[in-house]
Formats: structure tokens, C-alpha cells, sequence
């Protein structure tokens, strides 16, 4: 599947864009801060029903206007078109429709158009907390799992009930801790195994494709860790409800599971360079990709590559553009500040593209 028209209004700094793209490669060249980043996370936008970046949708209006729109028409793997158009006020409600019908819930809407995005945020994968590592998990499996999405938020809505209760100077009635107890360990035994399968699923396509890419220079790995590898989590729970009290929160559950990211047996984030981390984190989304290519029912995922070839020395960014070129990948947009080099490299491919500059707001 791929886009086949974008249109875009008053999203961040842009004013009005309508694009009609290559179904492989589309590459937008221009300057810091001119709108390229904010042309791929309206194509995520109509994916996620949300910004790749978390902003409220209040924040993504262009400072002039009263609302954005976008739409997009998309070719689906058997011909068919679907169009999913989305308008966001500063007064009312969002409203999101495909094929002119509106959502109830944004949640229908994911997984229909999947989509992959690398870009300079995901050193938080890296560098960053737990949470940032479980949010990458979250939003794989939620693209093809909608029993997980739907078991992840009756896990935080109980997780919220028992912190809020443990916050209060006097305990409230056990039997009302272990009602919500309950709810936290019987979605956490199914969130925790679909985890699970998706790290044993990820793990042969990041290691591949992180050879291809590396050249074979390192050997890397990653691994999920969970409080649930001890057991029960209600066991867990009701055993530690004296100590959550006194600190006033949850210590135990799967909102502390985390992902262990080593490069030749230690942890990347005290022995990588720039260059095998960014590696590293292409080689993971690449991963991602090949796996939702495996799940979604024949839709290939759309690859947005935001500003990818930074720290990157020319053999891993050859390697990069000769992964993307093979018919395993799809639709593939592409930011980069030089034209003229982006140019270059992506038309000795021997495959479709088109390249779109982008200034001030405006694309040509």
C-alpha cells in the first residue's frame, strides 16, 4: 500500500501543500527548520491520529489559523483506494474519517495505514528512560494487536486507581486494592507475553539487518526484562502493598518492564559511537518494519527516514539506501538539507522516486 496524495493545511508552518508522491521513494530537501520534519509527521498524523513528537493537537495549528487539515489518499494492497482526512480546531473536537465516515474512537483507526518512522528522536531509545523503550514496544504490537492496545489501557486505568488509593494516609479496604490488583495482573500476564513474542519475532530481522548495514564491524543485541519473569504479578502486588504505600506508588508491574540494548556485550549507551547508535536504532525500526510486514495482512508499512543520513559515515548510508531500494520495503519518505546529494545517491537506485524542496513553509 502507499500514499498516492497528500494535503496538507495550516500543520505547524505549513500553510497549504498538496503533493502528489511517488509510490516508492519521495525525498523533501531543504534547510533546518523549513518544514521537512513537519511534512512526514502529518503522513504519521494520519497513521496514529496523533503527532510523532506528542504535541497537542492545539500546538500543531499554524500560529494563524483556527484549525489544520489533512487527508490522504492511499492505493491499498488490492487496488482499492481509501481516503483518511482529519480536522483539528482550537474550539471542538477532533474529527477523523476514512472514506468520509467519522471515527467514535481514534483506536479503530491504528493499524489500518502501518507505518514506521526513523528519526532523530529515537536516541531516546537510547539514552532516555524505560518508558521510552516500553512506548516503542506499544506502539509495534498496537499496530497489529488490538486485544493488547485494549488490555494496555484497562492495565493503566487500574494502575491509576491503586496509586491513587496508595496515596492516601489511611489505607483504604483491602478487598478494594485487590479488586484492581486483580484487573493490573490479569492484563499484565497478556501484555507481558505479547512482549515477549515480539522480541523473539524482532531480534533475527535486527540482527540481520544491522550486519547489512554495519558491514558485520559489530555485534549487537537487545533483550526484555519484567518484574513478570519472577512470576504472579498479584502475588507481587499484595505482598508489596505496605511498601507502595509508603513511597505512595506501584513499584511492581509491567510499567517498569524495559529493554537491554548492548553492542558487543555491553550497554550501547556507554560504549556506542554516534554513528553505531544511529545504526543500531535504523536497524531496530528496520526490524519493526519486516515484522509488521509479516502481520499485516500483505499492507507493506510506510518508512518515513527523518534527517537519516547524520552521523552516518557513506558506506552505512549506501547500505541504508540499498536495504530501502529492495522490493521487501514500500513507500519511503526521505528528509535530507542537500538536494543536489540526495539527488545523487537515491537516482543510481534504478527505482521511482521524486524529490520535493521544501522552504519556509512551502513545498515545490
Amino acid at each position: 500500500m502507499y500514499l498516492e496524495h497528500l494535503f496538507v493545511a495550516d500543520y505547524r508552518n505549513l500553510r497549504m501543500a498538496e503533493l502528489q508522491l511517488s509510490p516508492k521513494i519521495n525525498c523533501f530537501a531543504g534547510n533546518n527548520g523549513v518544514g521537512k520534519t513537519n511534512l512526514l509527521d502529518a503522513v504519521y498524523y494520519l497513521s496514529f491520529c496523533k503527532s510523532a513528537v506528542g504535541s497537542q493537537d492545539i500546538q500543531i495549528i499554524r500560529h494563524e489559523a483556527d484549525s489544520f487539515q489533512l487527508q490522504g489518499a492511499y492505493i491499498l494492497p488490492d487496488g482499492s483506494k481509501s481516503t483518511i482526512s482529519c480536522v483539528a480546531r482550537r474550539k471542538g473536537k477532533k474529527q477523523i474519517k476514512r472514506d468520509k465516515k467519522e471515527y467514535q474512537r481514534f483506536s479503530e483507526h491504528i493499524g489500518y495505514i502501518p507505518l514506521v518512522m526513523v528519526s532523530p528522536a529515537d536516541t531516546q531509545l537510547i539514552l532516555g528512560g524505560s518508558e521510552e523503550r516500553r512506548k516503542f514496544m506499544d506502539i509495534v504490537i498496537s499496530q497489529y494487536d488490538k486485544e493488547y492496545l485494549k488490555q494496555l489501557i484497562n492495565y493503566n486505568k487500574a494502575l491509576t486507581q491503586r496509586n491513587t488509593m496508595l496515596k492516601m494516609e489511611i489505607m483504604p479496604d483491602p478487598d478494594l486494592f485487590l479488586m484492581w490488583e486483580q484487573v493490573m495482573s490479569d492484563s499484565a500476564a497478556i501484555i507481558y507475553n505479547k512482549r515477549k513474542e515480539l522480541i523473539d519475532k524482532l531480534i533475527p530481522y535486527f540482527q540481520e539487518l544491522y550486519a547489512a548495514i554495519s558491514g558485520g564491524a559489530e555485534t549487537v543485541s537487545f533483550s526484555y526484562t519484567s518484574h513478570l519473569d519472577r512470576g504472579n504479578l498479584l502475588d507481587q502486588l499484595t505482598e508489596g502493598r505496605l511498601k507502595d504505600h509508603i513511597v505512595g506508588y506501584t513499584l511492581h508491574g509491567i510499567h517498569k518492564d524495559d529493554l537491554i540494548m548492548e553492542l558487543g556485550g555491553y550497554p550501547i549507551k556507554k560504549e556506542g559511537s554516534q554513528g553505531q547508535s544511529k545504526s543500531y536504532l535504523t536497524a531496530l525500526k528496520f526490524a519493526q518494519y519486516m515484522l509488521l510486514c509479516q502481520v499485516c495482512n500483505g499492507k507493506k508499512p510506510i518508512l518515513l527516514l527523518d534527517d537519516i543520513f547524520d552521523k552516518l559515515d557513506s558506506n552505512r548510508v549506501n547500505s541504508i539506501l540499498k536495504l530501502v531500494a529492495d522490493d521487501r520495503f514500500g513507500q519511503i519518505f526521505i528528509t535530507d538539507v542537500n538536494r543536489t546529494n540526495i539527488e545523487q545517491m537515491i537516482s543510481g537506485l534504478g527505482c521511482d522516486y521524486k524529490i520535493f524542496s521544501i522552504d519556509k513553509g512551502t513545498v515545490i
